[in-house]
């Protein structure tokens, strides 16, 4: 996170040790590092440790760990993690070089060992949060890892390029533009950061085009550019003002870093100018964010009386003054970093921490404000949040998409543009409405009724589909029913699981004015027993009456030619029974419900959804003893099955009406 880089100012807690190498070129790395020029005091280190004797055991202590300090503020962590190994094996004194080791480790992956050295640390210096919340983070990354959240994160490669980028922040009233920070150098002889090694940011700026494109991004040519280092930018809801960090350069004194302002007119932003929260220009300030009413600006800052590490500030704005310093509190602070907010709303607040238990390096956190003032945290998990530095977050309105900045998968630690979404979680419930025959019903309509208070009438199209929305984890109670046919009734408990779902429910509904089949009622050979395999039909006739409690029925068995009427009569009668028996005693009542034992007498009279599985039959073909006498044996077998039928038919509309 190359721009923190430039406004970190790394104090020792180690005693300086007697070495015996100390030459010029040493003191000028331990200049360097103390005026915040860390990539070229690791280089200038990285001589003197070449020259130092292994003999000279405590110098190459010393030299090892000041490296790894300046390798570590400047995201080379592999380098960082070597140099404090390094330093561990000269025995070097300083017992925070284990919280190094837990932290370097922790920011490589490498969750076993970091939890090792954070272990290590708190031997000595028991208790310590950041070394506990360390080892919470690496235990919590695997079960992370597994059950991540369902944003999806891509790398924007139309807005990276070799060097740095970060700290994106949208702007207009559509969200159409995109302010970032970039170091990617405008000229060959441009001058490195003795901070980073990387040229000095200024602003860029990406557009959509008129189809919602991104644009590749220009350097913005306004006076708010400079030769020093700009970057996080923050806008007022009205877009006519910038607060930005700026960060001068002197040549003898440590990199501070400032609020600016710049205001906007005629299609550019002007030259900025010092936001004056506090008198002095000494103490370090920036990553403003401006809240979305204009109340309240939000920063960071490492003054004293902090938790320790930089901490998340606000003042009271009014025009151009502001009021005193307000620190969030311990829920937000900790003895870590905490940086890069963004005011979502008056009780959200992102903002990135390596304090707070994470997967290493600085992670995004959302802070939800309650009704007794009480910060709730929440880390965002993969994969918006990485083993490296993810921070600098931007949101596209109430959209839940947006942008943010992290150094993963770069070597060199630079940090790139990543986009965000949230997708949608659709729950749906959808299907055809028809006949018994498959024929669409147009003019149906399908009731929903849910406990989260749905009561919908979806109207069916003309193809019968229908489609409505719900939500998870609901019991939902669905009517189909259409003029001249029965109702039909499902319930359904959506997942509770987030995910996108559909289900599908069709429904085929029974006409009230002519037999139905109902299929897949089977007996014994020659018998009226029901068999086993009849249970499942038998039961959906249980809930079409409980569907339609007004209705009375009759049941109809009807036999095929063979054998005389008057045996195949008293058999269909039989079977008819047999099926009002068993909804009697499934708690039907017995009043609603007929059976009529027709035998041979009322022969099938074909339709098309039979006709179309059949090519010697036709629509309207009806299935005599003469038609079926004078068809092949096979074809014989086929009509004699399908005379062999229990129907139902609608005898009565107002049972219990009156």
């Amino acid at each position: 996170m190359n721009f923190l880089k430039h406004i970190q100012i790394f104090l020792l807690i180690a005693a300086v040790l007697p070495i015996s190498c100390k030459t010029p070129k040493l003191s000028t790395a331990e200049e360097k590092q103390r005026i915040g020029e860390y990539y070229e005091a690791a280089a200038i280190y990285r001589k003197v440790y070449a020259k130092t004797p292994p003999k000279e055991r405590a110098a190459r202590g010393y030299i090892a760990f000041r490296m790894g300090e300046c390798n570590r503020v400047i995201n080379n962590i592999s380098r960082a993690a070597g140099d404090y190994l390094n330093a561990l094996r000269y025995q070097y004194p300083d017992t925070t070089l284990y919280l190094r080791l837990g932290q370097t480790h922790q920011k490589r992956g490498l969750y076993a060992e970091a939890i090792k050295y954070y272990k290590e640390y708190l031997k000595i210096n028991p208790g310590y949060l950041p070394a506990l919340n360390g080892i919470s983070g690496s235990e919590l990354a695997a079960a992370w890892k597994k059950s991540p959240s369902r944003y999806i994160v891509r790398r924007m490669d139309k807005f990276n390029s070799r060097y740095s980028e970060f700290s994106p922040m949208l702007y207009g009233e559509k969200f159409d533009q995109l302010y970032f920070a970039s170091s990617r150098k405008k000229a060959k002889d441009a001058k490195p950061s003795g901070v980073t090694g990387l040229a000095n940011n200024n602003f860029y700026l990406a557009k959509q085009d008129d189809k919602g494109v991104w644009q590749a991004p220009v350097e913005i040519e306004d006076p708010v550019n400079t030769e020093f280092d700009e970057g996080v930018p923050s806008f007022t809801a009205d877009g006519s003002l910038m607060y930005y960090t700026y960060c001068a350069q002197a040549a003898d004194g440590p990199r501070t870093a400032e609020i600016y302002a710049a205001p906007r007119s005629s299609a550019e932003w002007g030259k900025g100018d010092r936001v004056a929260i506090v008198k002095d220009s000494v103490t370090t300030l920036g990553h403003p964010a401006v809240s979305p009413d204009g109340a309240y600006l939000y920063f960071v800052s490492d003054v004293t009386g902090g938790y320790g590490g930089r901490d998340i500030f606000r003042v009271k704005r009014t025009g151009n003054d502001f009021g005193p310093m307000e620190n969030l509190g311990p829920q937000i602070n900790t003895p870590g970093d905490e940086m890069f907010p963004y005011v979502r709303d008056s009780v959200t607040l992102y903002f990135a921490s390596d304090g707070h238990p994470g997967l290493g390096g600085l992670d995004l956190f959302k802070a939800t404000l309650d009704s007794l003032g009480v910060w709730h945290v929440e880390n965002l998990k993969p994969p918006v949040n990485s083993m490296a530095d993810d921070f600098g977050i931007t949101f596209a309105g109430p959209l839940e998409k947006g942008f943010f900045s992290s150094n993963r998968n770069d070597l060199r630690g630079c940090d790139h543009i990543y986009s965000f979404e949230l997708p949608t979680l659709t729950v749906a419930i959808e299907g055809i409405v028809a006949d018994v025959d498959d024929n669409p019903l147009e003019d149906a309509t399908v009731r929903i009724v849910g406990r989260d208070g749905l009561n919908e009438k979806a109207t069916v199209r003309k193809d019968g589909s229908y489609r409505v929305e719900l939500r998870r984890d609901v019991s939902y109670v669905m009517m189909a029913s259409a003029r001249g046919y029965l109702n039909q009734n499902f319930e359904l408990t959506t997942l509770a699981e987030e995910k996108s779902e559909t289900y599908v429910v069709d429904f085929f509904l029974s006409p009230i004015y002519r037999p139905v089949v109902v299929e897949n009622i089977f007996y014994a050979f020659n018998q009226a027993t029901l068999r086993p395999e009849s249970k499942e039909a038998l039961d959906e006739m249980i809930k079409l009456l409980n569907d339609n409690p007004n209705v009375t029925l009759e049941f109809g068995s009807h036999t095929d030619r063979i054998g005389s009427a008057a045996y195949n009569e008293g058999l269909a009668q039989r079977r008819a029974q047999s099926v009002v028996d068993y909804l009697i005693a499934a708690g039907i009542a017995s009043d609603r419900l007929e059976a009529k034992g027709y035998g041979k007498s009322v022969p099938k009279t074909i339709d098309r959804k039979i006709a179309e599985q059949y090519d010697f039959l036709n629509e309207g073909d009806i299935l005599s003893e003469d038609f079926v006498n004078a068809l092949t044996p096979e074809q014989q077998a086929i009509a004699d099955q399908i005379n062999r039928r229990t129907e139902f038919k609608v005898l009565r509309l107002d049972y219990n009406l009156y």
